[in-house]
């Protein structure tokens, strides 16, 4: 998602005195600055690699900062979505080793919270597609229990008394976005790693048939290996057209909201139809998200806020008593077919983009998926679904194969 709106800001990851000199040559350049390629990047440093990250802007002002920090495997499975679970499943199983090394190398908590996910219904018709919701995650083998209303408001009192039923997915945890952020900042440089900011990439170097390093307008960097992490800008193609990626902007509007003790608070990530709100641990409430196919366009709008507020506030009553403390606007970073586009794309270039609004809960398995292929020439079982090879060619344009 993108930066933050001028209107009103979400509080965003702590500024760097100064960024870091680019260098004339690394191991591994990693394109694009957000969550993924900081996660990348602090990995592979980690590992004794010479790490640049390189943004056009300021480290996180994409989707990074814009999101809301959900690890759901199970409240995110949808119909179609066999193909990713496995990968989901084993980044949410590896976010436990990556918080703690990641708290560790930068001495910042991140505000991980276990409380798990409710998704609920209100009214009858809800009920239904719950129960299909339900009945989809019991198939795929997710620990996921179903909740009668009195059961959702006991775990959730705040909530209106028309929540009809629930599901209660223990396992779907989240992060607040700033502090994961900041964090990766300070652990890349604590492993050796430098982040370029202000340092768009105009072209890559290529020789030998292979991609060699990148120029930007500050100078050119030799590297053994490119990644390309540049988010939902990955698809704009001004730097490998030759793979017309399938990679374009989902638009979502948000807004933080700050409890009180008069309004209530949730204690739990709460999902609807219409929306979700994620309670932090400083006191904001954030909603999110809308889902806006129009392209590159970060307007707030009032139709898009006031579904927001209209959707928090059928579940959640206690929204009118608090005040707003910041709205943005993002793009999600979303493929053909939802799913992240993952591993070499041409001799010297290997993708990492595409993660739709998966992002925070794929960043451990990513990283570690680039890390392996990276340093070992080969992705691991778990990510090799997910090459740029599952599409195919129809005229100038790529088609998921089915």
């Amino acid at each position: 998602m993108s930066s933050p709106s001028p209107i009103g800001r979400r509080r965003g990851a702590e500024a760097d005195p100064a960024t870091d000199r680019l260098p004339e040559r690394a191991d591994v350049v990693v394109v694009g600055g957000g969550l993924i390629g900081l996660s990348i990047g602090w990995r592979l440093a980690e590992a004794g690699l010479a790490v640049a990250v390189l943004e056009k802007g300021r480290a996180g002002d994409g989707a990074s900062l814009a999101a809301t920090g959900m690890l759901a495997a199970a409240a995110e499975h949808e119909p179609g979505g066999d193909a990713l679970l496995p990968l989901a499943l084993e980044s949410q199983r590896l976010w436990h080793p990556f918080r703690d090394d990641l708290e560790a190398a930068s001495g910042l908590t991140i505000d991980y919270r276990r409380e798990g996910t409710l998704v609920i219904a209100l009214g009858r018709d809800e009920v239904e597609r719950l129960r299909f919701r339900h009945e989809l995650q019991r198939r795929a083998g997710l620990d996921v229990a179903w909740l009668s209303g009195p059961a959702v408001r006991d775990r959730e009192p705040s909530l209106r008394p028309t929540v009809t039923a629930g599901l209660f997915c223990a396992e779907d945890h989240q992060v607040d976005p700033p502090r994961v952020m900041t964090a990766l900042r300070r652990a890349l440089r604590a492993a050796g790693g430098r982040l370029v900011e202000d340092c768009a990439v105009e072209a890559l170097d290529r020789a030998g048939g292979r991609v060699v390093g990148v120029r930007t307008a500050a100078g050119a960097v030799r590297a053994g290996t490119i990644v390309l992490a540049s988010g939902a800008w990955a698809g704009e193609g001004s730097l490998v057209p030759e793979l017309a990626l399938p990679v374009r902007p989902l638009k979502g509007q948000s807004l933080a909201l700050k409890t009180t003790q008069r309004s209530g608070r949730l204690d739990h990530v709460v999902w609807t139809e219409q929306i979700h709100m994620a309670p932090k641990s400083d006191g904001q409430l954030i909603v999110g998200a809308t889902v806006e196919e129009i392209g590159f366009d970060p307007t707030l709008t009032a139709g898009g806020l006031f579904a927001l507020l209209e959707g928090a506030r059928r579940a959640f009553p206690g929204i009118e008593e608090m005040s707003i403390e910041g709205v943005w606007s993002g793009f999600r970073p979303t493929s053909d077919d939802d799913a992240p586009i993952l591993g070499e794309a041409l001799p010297g270039l290997a993708l990492a983009v595409g993660h739709h609004r998966n992002g925070y809960l794929l960043a451990p398995a990513t990283a570690a998926a680039i890390s392996e292929l990276v340093r070992g020439g080969a992705l691991p079982a778990v990510a090799a679904p997910f090459g740029l090879g599952r599409f195919a060619r129809a005229g100038s344009r790529l088609q998921r194969i089915p």
